[in-house]
């Protein structure tokens, strides 16, 4: 499965529970309450999980993983974390989370 088709059925899957797409930096973006909660970069996936918490420190703890900086200027949002394709099998869980985290 591409990012993309990954990304089409997290959408999916999260659809019933208020999830949107949209847009955010260029990229495509997971939505609710028309805040942006998850995107995805190039063959990153990022979500915002809130600094220090459980979940957040769990995702920095994937190798590759690391604070999403979406500009690529050193400025990480402290809040996201940008996990990498190889981990691919969490996204799913990942978006959960962020999406439990906005409400």
């Amino acid at each position: 499965m591409t990012p993309d088709e990954l990304f089409e059925a997290i959408a999916a899957d999260l659809a019933p529970r208020g999830a949107t797409t949209g847009a955010m930096f260029g990229s495509r973006a997971l939505k609710a309450h028309g805040k942006a909660f998850a995107c995805l970069k190039d063959d990153v996936f990022a979500v915002k999980l809130g600094d220090a918490t459980p979940a957040h420190q769990a995702a920095l703890a994937l190798s590759g993983a690391q604070l999403f900086d979406p500009s690529g200027k050193h400025r990480p949002f402290k809040d996201w974390v940008a996990v990498p394709l190889a981990h691919a099998d969490q996204w799913p869980q990942l978006a959960e989370a962020a999406l439990g985290a906005q409400s």
